[in-house]
């Protein structure tokens, strides 16, 4: 059968009898392109809009836009002809449209900008494996995207083909995973993990499979949002091999979420991949309650846990996407109790610095007193919880019976602030606390008296 094009609204190959497949509207440009190059996820990738010329035949750029693109030393442009679909041709302050068309205040920096906002670099024993926590790893695997989103946190690195990674980068990430017990868990990103020869991909997974140690591998991919055709049924038979194999895609807006998304969406989760999200705060984007209520409850409708809701990292071109952390409160506010507890995502601050990610939300506890703690709901409902009269105890030698031993974690493993509660160590010190307080002093100080030092004299 031929497939057919109508104006404003494209027809899938079908047989008689079925319904045509739903696809997005293409814009006049690719009017003529037949169907079979379209659905070609190669043919999308060979086709990536990334000149001034080429994005001004889809959208009217406006004179800041023209800016963005003409400016030296930008981040990588480059948008596939099916998300370029997506673009608002008549609205320059589109979801989407932001998201992917540079802007000459992408070159404007501002106070706390940063290159490696993470600290990523500092955490990585091989080149492109990070190890940030103790009992999982991020390999990063390659540096190229389907396209480039303007806030990219790895802008530094990510898009530059010269410092992609190689095969021997890969041997020493493995190596070191094998190496390391405690690695339970690697999370595969980059860039963008599908976008790499499928091959390659499959050996990269063959080999961590292996490791006796690795629980379960992760992807992050924004491929099934820029480029579904990619989600092929091959790519999923080759996928599913792997179990636990767990995805993340990447959707900021409800606009992203389109029939191609939820069909590869349908062939992951059908291959019994569980399918996560991770959405950033963007200024224009989705910094409103009623943006992020009709995006989580899409996600969820399409087998799509809303995972994280991640604060816009202080990276360099992302200075004029950044909000308030009160406005991610405040939609974090309008989502627990308002929709199904599936679709509230966890907003984070991946801290500066290399802290890690920072759970960020409304307070619901009002008061606490000696045996009871006043909460609030989503409604501003307040009750009080009355806590158990006797003493609490845990016997936490009791409890470790049932459960199946583990590697013995290294001495370099930091338990912070879970360190204090379990009793291991009494306090947590910034940086240079004994130096500070020292004031000069150079020998240990002379202890006095026996009552406070008695096991001293033990």
């Amino acid at each position: 059968m031929e497939a057919t094009t109508t104006a404003g609204h494209l027809q899938a190959e079908s047989t008689p009898g079925d319904q045509p497949i739903e696809m997005t509207p293409r814009p006049a440009l690719w009017a003529d392109v037949p169907d079979e190059k379209w659905n070609d996820w190669r043919w999308q990738m060979s086709n990536r809009l990334n000149s001034l010329e080429e994005l001004q035949q889809v959208i009217d750029l406006t004179d800041e836009e023209i800016e963005g693109l003409s400016a030296e030393g930008k981040f990588r442009v480059d948008v596939t002809p099916y998300f370029a679909s997506l673009l608002e041709a008549d609205d320059p302050r589109g979801p989407v449209r932001l998201q992917v068309i540079p802007k000459g205040s992408e070159m404007v920096s501002f106070d706390s900008m940063m290159a490696d906002s993470l600290a990523e670099d500092a955490h990585s024993p091989v080149p492109g494996l990070v190890h940030r926590y103790p009992d999982r790893v991020l390999m990063l695997v390659t540096t190229q995207c389907a396209s480039y989103c303007r806030y990219c946190t790895r802008s530094r690195v990510v898009g530059d083909p010269s410092a992609n990674y190689s095969r021997s980068d890969h041997e020493a990430q493995i190596e070191y995973i094998r190496n390391t017990p405690q690695v339970r868990d690697v999370l595969l990103s980059g860039g963008d993990p599908l976008t790499m020869p499928e091959r390659m991909l499959e050996d990269i997974l063959a080999r961590l499979h292996e490791i006796p140690h690795l629980e379960i591998i992760r992807i992050g991919s924004r491929v099934p949002v820029f480029l579904p055709q990619r989600i092929t049924d091959d790519l999923v038979e080759m996928l599913r091999q792997f179990h636990p194999l767990w995805l993340n895609i990447h959707v900021n807006h409800p606009r992203e979420i389109t029939p191609e998304l939820s069909r590869a969406l349908d062939k992951l989760a059908d291959a019994g991949i569980p399918l996560g999200n991770q959405s950033v705060l963007l200024r224009g984007v989705n910094d409103s309650p009623e943006v992020q209520m009709e995006l989580v409850q899409k996600l969820v409708k399409n087998r799509v846990r809303p995972y994280y809701l991640y604060q816009c990292d202080l990276v360099q071109g992302a200075g004029h996407f950044r909000t308030p952390v009160s406005v991610g409160i405040e939609i974090i506010e309008a989502l627990r109790g308002h929709t199904s507890g599936y679709a509230v995502p966890t907003y984070v601050v991946d801290a500066p610095g290399g802290g890690g990610k920072i759970p960020v939300m409304p307070n619901y506890v009002i008061s606490e007193g000696a045996n009871r703690i006043v909460l609030r709901n989503y409604e501003g409902f307040i009750t009080t919880y009355s806590e158990p009269d006797e003493a609490y105890q845990r016997d936490d030698e009791q409890m470790r019976r049932y459960l199946e031993p583990k590697a013995a974690q290294e001495d370099i493993v930091q338990k912070g602030v879970s360190g204090l509660s379990s009793g291991e160590h009494m306090t947590i010190k910034p940086e240079g606390f004994d130096d500070v307080h020292r004031r000069g002093r150079e020998a240990e100080v002379e202890k006095r008296g026996r009552r406070n030092f008695k096991d001293d004299y033990d």
